[in-house]
This record gives structure tokens, C-alpha cells and sequence, in this order.
């Protein structure tokens, strides 16, 4: 993709216009379904390695991988011309989001909704806030990379980036936003995270590239996408299910804290996807790169915020269900964001242009 919007995007198909009612759906029957069957979603629970869950991740596996598949790594060092896009989300991501989200959950949290909470489970509430807003998201950033129609070539090197940044300012930052001296980073579920979630698809999807490639050529790998589609969109939904299913029990009994929780993720997610936006159209980044951005810049590594508040402060902790409320708002509001990107394109490139 460029920076000019001299074609019209493709026309979407009816699954996919209809995808906001396909989510509510499927967060409804997760939900009644977790909460009929807490067994069975136990036992998939239970299926996990070093917290990470496999059979999410094999379905994070259906969902990004048709995404890689469109990356030719030969183009990847012509993401350099969108060195402002890439300086905009790392702004957001790792000068901005940890800290305003510190501040939201002080103010509504610690402060606000103080009466309507349990006065014990306050501080940690807000440092489960914070460490869901201290890691960027990582595998799911491509399946809204592509419904937007965002540039593969800038959202795997800007994943990768944060990746590697990752890894060296977690803890600290983490540190010092909870006054903590020293932070227990589960390294474990960082590292097979990132193997399972970015190193091992990007690889497969390289290997099935190439052989389509050497086989068909480029019309039997756009034929190879066409029929990918659907099952990415399936995986997706099929997740939600599964993370609805998993906290069934848990928003039926407490629906109050979660609505309560999931007032300051909603906006920090807004907030941040709007200044990432609103940055690039006046930097004159390209749209097909300011909308991945946006989208990189509000979304959280919601695997491992869960992980590390559970290492921290316990299964059953106030943080450990505030991570939870992070992981049942990400696929419905990441999706709306995706929509105001898309149907603010045209303000954007009349502004970018100027």
C-alpha cells in the first residue's frame, strides 16, 4: 500500500458488515455458556503452558496467520518513509498509555467509583489497570491491521519493535507507576508469548508463502487469501466466545465492578487511538499506516497483564480481574475503533494532504 487513496477499498462482504452483530452474539452465548458449563470451560482453561492458554493460541494462530501471509518481507525496508508513524505509536505506547491510565484509574477508581467498590480491593484494582496498559498488544494488532486495511508491512515491524522494547521496559515501567521496588516480571509468559504469538506464525506463514508462490504464483496466494478470510473472522469470533466463557461465572456474579472497570479502559483505549490518530494526520502520515497506529497505540498485551497480576498479586485479586475486564472489552472496542478509522478515512487524507 502507499500514502494516496487513489483506489476504492474492496467491498466487504455480508459476514463481515455484519461483524458487530456476529460479537454481540457471541459475547452473549459465551457468556450464558460459561456460566451453564464452568466445567468444560474450566478444562480448556486449564489447557495452558506457562499461563499462556493453547488453545487461544491456536486460534490466535487462524486469525494472524492469513494476516502474514500478505507480508513480503523483501518490502520491508520501505517502511522506513513511514519513520513518522512509527515514532507516533511509540510515543503512544510507551510515553502516554502506561501513565494516562495510571491517572484514569486514580480518578475513577481510586476516587469516583470509590463508595461503589470494595474499599480493600482499590489499589489493587488500579495496578491491574496499569499493567494492562503497560505492554502493547501484539498478535491481535494484525487481525485490526487488516480490517482496516492497514499497511502488513509497517504493523509487523512496529509488533516487532514494541516487542523488543518489551521485554527491557516492563518491569521498570511497571516499577514505577506501582512504587514498586521490584517487579516480578513472568518472563515465561512473556518469551513463549512472543514465540507462539508472532516468531512461530511469522515463520509459518513465510514457508506457506514462498511454496504458493513457487507452486501458483501470485493469483493462486490471492486465491489462497480469498478463502482465508472467513476462517480468520471465525477464529475471532470463536475467541470471544471462549473469553466470555472463561470469566462466565465472574461477570454474572460482580457485573457492578466490571461496569465500574471498564469505564477507565474505555476511555484510555479512546483517548489513545484519538491522539495517535489525531498526531499522524497532522505529522502527514499515510492513512493506510495512521490507522494500524491507532489501532497499536490504544490495544493491550492482555496476556501478559493477566499473567503478571496474577504472579503479583494472585488469582483471585482485584487486579487480576481488572486485567480480566481489559481482555472482555478488547475485540467489541478494538472493533468500533476500527470503524471510525475507516469512516473517517476521508476526513483524515483531506487533513494529511493539507
Amino acid at each position: 500500500m502507499t500514502g494516496t487513496a487513489a483506489a476504492a477499498p474492496p467491498a466487504i462482504g455480508t459476514f463481515e458488515r455484519y461483524l458487530s452483530v456476529w460479537v454481540g452474539l457471541c459475547i452473549v452465548a459465551g457468556i450464558a455458556l460459561g456460566y451453564a458449563l464452568p466445567g468444560l470451560f474450566a478444562a480448556i482453561a486449564a489447557a495452558e503452558v506457562a499461563r499462556v492458554n493453547l488453545v487461544v493460541a491456536a486460534l490466535v494462530w487462524l486469525m494472524i496467520i492469513p494476516m502474514l501471509l500478505k507480508i513480503d518481507f523483501g518490502a520491508l525496508g520501505s517502511v522506513r518513509q513511514h519513520w513518522k508513524g512509527v515514532g507516533v505509536t511509540l510515543f503512544i505506547n510507551w510515553a502516554v498509555k502506561p501513565f494516562s491510565m495510571a491517572l484514569l484509574g486514580t480518578v475513577f477508581i481510586g476516587w469516583l467509583f470509590r463508595p461503589l467498590l470494595p474499599e480493600a480491593d482499590i489499589s489493587s484494582y488500579i495496578a491491574g489497570l496499569i499493567l494492562l496498559a503497560a505492554a502493547p498488544c501484539t498478535a491481535m494488532v494484525f487481525v485490526w491491521s487488516n480490517l482496516c486495511e492497514g499497511d502488513p508491512t509497517y504493523t509487523l515491524s512496529q509488533v516487532a519493535l514494541n516487542d523488543v522494547i518489551m521485554v527491557f521496559a516492563f518491569a521498570p515501567l511497571v516499577g514505577l507507576l506501582l512504587g514498586v521496588a521490584s517487579i516480578t516480571v513472568p518472563w515465561d509468559t512473556l518469551l513463549l508469548s512472543v514465540l507462539l504469538y508472532i516468531v512461530v506464525p511469522v515463520i509459518v506463514a513465510q514457508l506457506i508463502r514462498r511454496a504458493v508462490l513457487a507452486r501458483g504464483g501470485k493469483l493462486t496466494l490471492d486465491r489462497l487469501l480469498n478463502l482465508f478470510g472467513p476462517v480468520s473472522l471465525v477464529a475471532l469470533l470463536t475467541t470471544l466466545v471462549l473469553l466470555f466463557g472463561f470469566q462466565g461465572e465472574a461477570i454474572i456474579a460482580h457485573p457492578l465492578v466490571i461496569a465500574l472497570l471498564a469505564v477507565p479502559i474505555l476511555i484510555q483505549v479512546y483517548f489513545n487511538a484519538g491522539l495517535a490518530y489525531w498526531l499522524s494526520r497532522r505529522f502527514g502520515v499515510a492513512w493506510c499506516v495512521a490507522a494500524p497506529a491507532a489501532l497499536i497505540g490504544a490495544s493491550n498485551f492482555f496476556e501478559l497483564a493477566v499473567a503478571a497480576a496474577i504472579s503479583l498479586f494472585g488469582l483471585n485479586s482485584g487486579a487480576a480481574l481488572a486485567t480480566v475486564v481489559g481482555v472482555l472489552v478488547e475485540v467489541p472496542v478494538m472493533l468500533s475503533v476500527v470503524s471510525i478509522v475507516k469512516r473517517s478515512r476521508g476526513w483524515y487524507e483531506r487533513g494529511a494532504a493539507a
